[in-house]
């Protein structure tokens, strides 16, 4: 299998960042705002967001030893040696296996977080901004303008927080909590709500400018892991993508309820709606397409294929409701050589549009300009004259201005691998303006030339005159006066300027930390198009060893790995490499929607774990421990000739549920076809075939981890 050296060299930092980033959180988020109405506390939850609560445990007994040691437990601790300066604590040896001392987990069913998240309070609640600014990155992933124009909201996914901000003032004058890892965030048409996701909580959130303050007005528990909003023209309904289901939840605003759930394809992240809210785009980032339904019916009309896409972002419609533009970069699945990624024939950047009057090839564009690429692009929006169209490229730090009527979409055939010369030579038509950081969301006013972005590392909100290309102003949103080894790790992590060309990040295959939608040749096993999925990085410190043929043992010079050979960039400083490491230990593995409201399984899932543990089965005779992997490699008779390691390190089952290519080969798009064909326990260890009800208890189970 193709071990991909970012995998690798994330695994080496989220050992040391655990602890920063505990700490960090743990520092609090407060503010001195007060709400009239409903105030909130900040509480520390379980995995599944309930407090004090003592969920199941569905995995065998914590103290079964892990498998670091015969691996080489005394390389892999001394290569964390930032981890005792980032964070303050020892890694210590249970048995033999190696972990924090301040991880206290347990079972996956368990899975306690350090997060601090939004709860509801009937009294008013006040706490320092003081004490907020100094501990805790804002890092604020979208924000949200006002009809009028005046107030502009950002959700702060570090934080958990959203920031109120007199547009007029250009100042910040309110933050309130929110919950657990906001995504999107919106106003509505006629500027009373503003509507926010928060994905790891599974809530709908609304809150109301009144008085010039935030006030929380109430949750919709959409559950799911929602992402993406698209709100309906009279404000009464909200379209949600939940991305761990494939399905999109309608809430009825007025009623505060989920009143259907459409199904879509996998990962629908982004979304957005014709202005007449009778269709409405869908990006399934897992499908590696757009979806367009009928918004009365809930069936999906028609589907626009992106060859070979992965990490579509945000998703606007055109003022005559005749297009939905998107980003999104494309794997072109060949060797990662100089050659092959200069000409963009590796990972490469994309706008495209698809119609929404009738199903129609989709249109596209390639972002990339030889010698200085494009990286990571998010979000778009389209200037209310139409004469302008703004993208955000997070991992080049860079904002890119097209000329809207001049952007040369081709559809079949097209686009070709680098960016039409026509744009790259005429800053008219297409110019780029660094901003520094991370910009993620825009939006921009009425008049056409004030663009505001949401600059996650910089914890800011950069006001942006579009004719003169300058930053006007940048409204600090409140943070550490001082940059954590973590926040370092992050940065780095993020930057598409640390690969050839600045072609793409670790971000570009480890979605947010996870995996994403395509099997990738790396190079980092040895071999060439030895494609392997891409293993997600979520408490990776703890599945010891690492890639998918465990030979890495490592990580700090998984770190080196990762940057040189994947992103055939300049070597890392040994700094570089601990602050990688750290930042990898702060990506826990977030709370399973699969499970009940206070973490328990649901009925089938009870019944699937004792599928799970029989003997029949056999799963558990690799898939055991904290995190359901022996640390062990096997033969399971689904090798490549291309490999050149025999046998694969069993995978850690937590987290399953979030992926849409299983296997190391992503040979497998379901749990359906793992359980019943290609890895079934009859094929692989157990006594048997099971029965159809036995199979369908054990996916709800795996669900569950």
């Amino acid at each position: 299998m193709r071990r991909h050296p970012v995998k690798a060299a994330i695994a080496a930092g989220m050992l040391s960042i655990f602890g920063v980033w505990a700490l960090t959180l743990l520092g609090g988020i407060s503010g001195d705002m007060r709400s009239p109405k409903l105030s909130g506390r900040l509480t520390k939850l379980s995995h599944d967001g309930v407090a004090s609560s003592q969920p199941e445990s569905s995995q065998p007994s914590s103290s079964q030893p892990l498998r670091s040691q015969q691996f080489g437990e005394r390389s892999f601790r001394e290569s964390l040696p930032g981890l005792h300066a980032a964070s303050g604590e020892q890694p210590v040896v249970h048995g033999d296996a190696t972990a924090l001392t301040n991880d206290h987990r347990g079972d996956p069913g368990v899975q306690k977080r350090s997060d601090w998240v939004y709860v509801t309070e009937t009294r008013e609640t006040q706490v320092s901004r003081q004490t907020r600014a100094k501990t805790l990155d804002r890092s604020p992933v979208d924000l949200t303008l006002s009809p009028d124009g005046r107030w502009l909201v950002t959700a702060n996914q570090v934080a958990n927080t959203v920031s109120l901000i007199d547009t007029a003032a250009g100042e910040l004058v309110g933050e309130l909590p929110c919950g657990d890892y906001p995504v999107d965030i919106a106003f509505t048409p006629n500027g009373k709500t503003v509507l926010l996701t928060a994905q790891w909580s599974g809530l709908l959130q609304l809150f109301e400018v009144d008085g010039g303050k935030l006030v929380h007005q109430g949750d919709v528990n959409v559950g799911f892991d929602p992402a993406g909003i698209a709100v309906t023209s009279d404000g009464t309904r909200v379209y949600v993508g939940q991305v761990a289901n494939a399905k999109i939840a309608e809430v009825d605003l007025a009623k505060l309820s989920v009143v259907r759930r459409i199904e879509s394809g996998q990962w629908p992240r982004y979304l957005t709606l014709s202005p007449d809210g009778k269709r409405l785009a869908v990006g399934n980032g897992g499908d590696s397409d757009i979806s367009v339904i009928d918004t009365a019916t809930g069936e999906t009309l028609y589907e626009e294929p992106l060859a070979n896409g992965t990490n579509l972002g945000q998703m606007r419609t055109s003022a005559d409701g005749k297009y939905a533009y998107f980003t999104w970069m494309v794997y072109r699945t060949n060797p990662i050589t100089v050659g092959n990624i200069r000409r963009g024939w590796v990972l490469a950047s994309r706008i495209g549009r698809v119609r929404l009057d009738g199903p129609s090839y989709r249109e596209a564009i390639s972002l990339d300009v030889p010698g200085r690429a494009v990286a990571d692009p998010h979000d778009l929006v389209i200037s209310n004259d139409q004469e302008w169209l703004v993208a955000s490229a997070a991992g080049t730090h860079e904002l890119l201005i097209y000329k809207l009527a001049e952007m040369p979409f081709i559809a079949q055939g097209g686009p070709g691998d680098l960016i039409d010369r026509k744009l790259q030579h005429n800053r008219d038509l297409f110019d780029r303006m660094s901003v520094g950081g991370r910009p993620m969301g825009l939006c921009m006013s009425d008049d056409s030339r004030t663009l505001y972005v949401a600059n996650y590392l910089l914890n800011a909100v950069q006001v942006i005159d579009l004719p003169t290309r300058t930053i006007t102003t940048e409204i600090d949103l409140g943070g550490p006066t001082e940059k954590t080894l973590a926040r370092k790790g992050m940065e780095i992590f993020y930057d598409g300027q640390r690969s050839l060309d600045q072609w793409y990040s670790c971000h570009s295959c480890h979605q947010e930390g996870g995996t994403n939608a395509r099997p990738m040749d790396t190079w980092n096993d040895g071999t060439e198009m030895s494609l392997k999925t891409v293993l997600p990085l979520h408490d990776v410190v703890h599945t010891f060893p690492w890639t998918w043929h465990g030979w890495q043992r490592n990580m700090t010079e998984a770190m080196e790995k990762s940057i040189t050979s994947t992103m055939q960039g300049e070597a890392p400083s040994a700094e570089d490499k601990q602050a990688l490491i750290a930042y990898l230990g702060t990506l826990q593995t977030p709370p399973n929607p699969f499970r009940a409201a206070d973490g328990s399984l649901t009925e089938a899932a009870r019944r699937g774990k004792k599928v799970f543990f029989s003997q029949k089965a056999g799963c558990a005779d690799c898939h055991n421990g904290p995190r359901f992997t022996d640390g062990q490699i096997h033969d399971v008779g689904l090798g490549s000739e291309k490999d050149a390691y025999k046998g694969y390190n069993t995978p850690s089952l937590v987290g399953v549920y979030r992926k849409v290519r299983l296997l190391h080969s992503g040979r497998a798009r379901d749990l359906n076809r793992v359980v019943n064909d290609l890895h079934s326990p009859g094929r692989v260890n157990g006594e048997g075939d099971l029965s159809k009800t036995e199979a369908s208890d054990l996916i709800e189970y795996l669900k569950s981890l």
